[in-house]
């Protein structure tokens, strides 16, 4: 079966995707902060939805509280010392669509790197092209690892600095597939560069109960079955 492409950048696509998913079998680590559950039931759980909604709104006062924390955890418990190393570059993960108004994600990158994390930030990830939205999405029409991938772009590296390694940042991680096809694009043009990643809070699924708000981890974003796994 011959494949026609209806245009050169379709098929620079689909051979960046061939490269990708020779890469797919590697893994992507996150650290996150704070954990949400999106059905919980009593104060915790509502405690945990209010946190995501102040993210998700640029919350002035709030979101540097939290940024803050992730900050303490690296200097008090060097909890987080091998994601953000003093020559990380902070990349923040675009939202569905393309936008010039500013995300959570960047919003939050932007208050790691003023109390004195990574070396700077760079938007090394766009979107070229509008996904449905994870959250209100039906469970079988959220967004694949490809779709999410052939959406995005690679900036080009600021000038005269070397991406030896790059920290992609977000506001909260479910599944973990725009992570991991953001790290994938970014792999695909910078091979050599160590990429990890930091979403402020993560998801429990369908968990009726939370015990705590601040529960600090690390993780690893895997390929299994055809989509990307998140653990924990």
């Amino acid at each position: 079966m011959t494949t026609t492409w209806h245009s050169r950048a379709e098929k620079v696509v689909a051979d960046h995707w061939s490269d990708a998913s020779a890469a797919l079998r590697c893994s992507l680590s996150f650290a996150t902060v704070y954990v949400y559950a999106p059905r919980g039931e009593g104060f915790t759980s509502a405690a945990a939805r209010l946190l995501c909604q102040r993210v998700k709104a640029i919350n002035p006062w709030w979101l540097p509280q939290y940024a803050r924390q992730v900050v303490e955890l690296c200097a008090r418990e060097r909890r987080f010392a091998e994601v953000f190393a003093r020559d990380a570059w902070l990349v923040p993960v675009p939202g569905c669509a393309p936008t010039e108004r500013p995300t959570a994600a960047c919003a939050l990158a932007m208050a790691l790197h003023e109390l004195g994390l990574g070396q700077g930030i760079w938007a090394g990830i766009t979107r070229r092209a509008a996904v449905a939205r994870s959250a209100t999405a039906l469970r079988g029409e959220r967004p694949a690892v490809r779709q999410h991938y052939e959406s995005f772009g690679v900036a080009a590296a600021p000038r005269g600095q070397p991406l030896h390694r790059i920290v992609l940042i977000d506001d909260v991680i479910t599944k973990g597939r725009t992570l991991f096809a953001a790290a994938l694009r970014l792999r695909c043009t910078f091979p050599h560069a160590d990429i990890r990643a930091c979403a402020l809070v993560r998801t429990t699924g369908f968990l009726s109960h939370l015990d705590r708000v601040l529960e600090p981890c690390h993780g690893v974003v895997q390929w299994a079955g055809g989509d990307a796994r998140r653990e924990p």
